[in-house]
């Protein structure tokens, strides 16, 4: 298994074309047929879950089975992105550990719950959460937000997700697994919200997977994320 994931911002009073492009892009990528699971999604302002939609910023997630063949997104997407001068930051991935399900499936394959890597580490988090919860979960994101951008080892994170405030999503980059590990078993706040996940039933669905970063390429912002820290 391989994986694709580019996050695209469009230029000042054009996200309308990012929210048509969630539309457009499902016809090229249901008649390519190379992926082996798709999501479009829109992206939250503030680097995590987040309520508000940060509409010039949009993303894309292929993966595929067969790992000889060129990871690319379809022609159509690339070449709208270049018309309509948007910078995009792509990234390569290979999962390595992890588990749950999306749409009921293990889209990544069986992973292993933990392997020896400890190099820079992309971290991806989704969650279906149950209607009944969701104000018990939107209660609890804020803090932990801002206390994931101020860990150490951390360099970056992004909010996605199919559906606002119930598909969720962060995709997030550290220094070492041990850098993540230390945010989210040691820091009060992440673990408590971890517990009440369990203890309240919260998600009818989740999801977690660690990826080696294979290429890193583009920009957000006029910068490459992971030279943010540097």
């Amino acid at each position: 298994m391989i994986a694709r994931l580019t996050i695209v911002r469009y230029p000042v009073w054009m996200g309308w074309v990012g929210f048509l492009s969630m539309a457009i892009f499902r016809f090229p990528l249901w008649l390519q047929n190379k992926s082996s699971f798709w999501k479009l999604m829109g992206c939250g302002r503030n680097g995590s879950f987040d309520k508000t939609p940060d509409w010039r910023q949009w993303a894309v997630l292929e993966i595929w089975r067969d790992t000889e063949q060129k990871k690319e997104h379809p022609r159509f997407l690339l070449q709208w992105w270049q018309f309509f001068g948007c910078e995009q930051w792509s990234l390569l991935l290979k999962p390595l550990e992890g588990h749950g399900l999306w749409d009921n499936k293990e889209v990544f394959g069986k992973l292993p719950k933990n392997t020896d890597y400890n190099g820079t580490i992309a971290i991806l988090t989704r969650a279906t959460i149950r209607l009944s919860r969701l104000s018990n979960f939107w209660k609890q994101v804020d803090s932990v937000a801002r206390r994931m951008s101020q860990s150490e080892g951390f360099i970056t994170s992004v909010g996605i997700g199919e559906v606002p405030w119930i598909k969720q999503a962060t995709f997030s980059i550290w220094e070492s697994k041990e850098a993540m590990k230390n945010f989210a078993y040691r820091l009060h706040e992440h673990a408590e919200v971890v517990r009440k996940t369990r203890q309240e039933n919260w998600y009818s669905e989740e999801m977690f997977v660690r990826f080696q970063i294979i290429e890193n390429e583009g920009s957000l912002r006029a910068q490459n994320p992971l030279q943010r820290k540097s």
